[in-house]
């Protein structure tokens, strides 16, 4: 850990988020969705989408912390991490070309499994930066610019990528497809190339007291229920946090053209994530910051407390503007939430296995997105009574989510 730790830094150890989320935003908003026209039956689409995400979401729980954990207790010369981000990244880019090339739904979904335990062999190793390099009173901010850098390059690499394919005809050609696709691994290899070039991790070798890899593997996933207590409940709090937001981002377009009777929900939908977008740009890098003032606590209860008062907006909302002011507050919310939550988990994990914790972490994120898609048949069945009462009981569960979220970090012991 280096006390000579500058501002430049701060963007050196977290720039390949910027990659990550421009490439896992663009592939599951647009591109995927896309792809899949010219490969099943248009009555299947849903489903087939749902599978394909669905079993990508499992392999991130999986591969993640196993890689983290071999991460942790690797002893190569130029650093524990590197190694793994230029190995996950090149196969990654690579792979890629295979989302234009085949022309089936089994070959799809085999590449884009690839391409998730390649991403996610890259990203494990690279979390555990934040815990390894940053002092410890300024693991806040850090955590700041990682989600900013992540936002940022969700929001505008999307833009981009909605622009491109926006010209794309299924079944009619693939020069914006394949600039898509150019344009996500040129982003991707430049991250890679910066964070190997630029990060100077210290010269790691492997101690005794370090256990072989076979036992590391069988360790990635075992926690201490005793000893590991406040690290579990903070799991349990985001998972709930993570699905309130996925379940929004997940039914929204649905949600407007059902109930909110809008005349084009697409543009609706796009125009309620720019605005949480905007307001998690807002919100994030003063969250870090205020997180190593006062605690991680305070803040990440309260970001969630502010996310269930965005989703009561919503609720109640009678016009267009008040249900984008709703989607605004739930972005102020999720950006401060985003930043010292993942500042408090950083605070929680024990030294020497940041990278496993870490990964395990991140099985809550992924969790949290898998189980959010569950509540799909809830609310068609409810609708069957009554139209739209689906969508209420679906708001009902985000607003319960939140507050349970939330509310459970007074469990965690300790000053954080």
């Amino acid at each position: 850990m280096r006390d000579n730790f500058g501002r430049f830094d701060y963007i050196k150890i977290t720039i390949y988020g910027f990659a990550l989320a421009a490439l896992w935003s663009s592939l599951h908003s647009i591109v995927l969705p896309l792809r899949l026209l010219d490969l099943v039956a248009e009555t299947e689409k849903n489903t087939k989408l749902g599978l394909l995400t669905f079993a990508g979401l499992i392999l991130a729980m999986i591969v993640q912390p196993i890689v983290g954990a071999i991460s942790d207790r690797s002893g190569f010369r130029w650093g524990r991490r590197r190694p793994y981000i230029l190995l996950g990244s090149l196969i990654g880019i690579l792979l890629l070309p295979g989302i234009g090339l085949f022309q089936s739904y089994a070959a799809l979904f085999a590449i884009y499994c690839l391409l998730q335990m390649t991403s996610n062999t890259a990203q494990g190793p690279y979390q555990a930066f934040i815990p390894d390099l940053v002092p410890p009173g300024r693991k806040g901010l850090a955590s700041g610019v990682k989600s900013l850098l992540e936002i940022i390059g969700g929001i505008a690499i999307v833009r981009l990528t909605g622009y491109f394919m926006g010209n794309y005809v299924p079944g009619e050609g693939t020069f914006w497809l394949w600039l898509v696709l150019g344009t996500l691994a040129a982003v991707l290899l430049g991250a890679m190339l910066a964070t190997i070039i630029m990060v100077r991790e210290p010269e790691s070798r492997i101690t005794e007291r370090q256990l072989p890899i076979w036992k590391t593997l069988v360790r990635s996933f075992r926690i201490d229920v005793r000893k590991d207590r406040d690290f579990i409940v903070f799991l349990v709090s985001r998972l709930l946090i993570f699905m309130a937001l996925a379940t929004i981002q997940t039914f929204a377009l649905f949600y407007l053209r059902d109930v909110i009777g809008l005349a084009n929900p697409a543009t609706a939908t796009a125009d309620l994530l720019i605005a949480a977008g905007v307001g998690m740009l807002l919100s994030v890098y003063p969250a870090g910051r205020l997180s190593d003032k006062i605690g991680r606590r305070p803040v990440v209860i309260s970001s969630g407390l502010l996310g269930a008062g965005g989703i009561l907006v919503i609720f109640f909302s009678t016009g267009y503007g008040v249900l984008i002011a709703g989607g605004a507050i739930i972005g102020i919310a999720t950006g401060a939430f985003m930043s010292s939550n993942w500042a408090l988990a950083t605070d929680l994990v024990p030294g020497g296995e940041e990278a496993r914790y870490l990964g395990l972490t991140n099985m809550a994120t992924a969790g949290g997105a898998a189980l959010a898609r569950l509540i799909g048949p809830v609310i068609d069945y409810f609708n069957r009574f009554d139209a739209g009462l689906g969508y209420q009981v679906m708001l009902g569960a985000c607003f319960a989510y939140f507050v349970v979220g939330s509310l459970l970090l007074l469990k965690i012991r300790g000053q954080h």
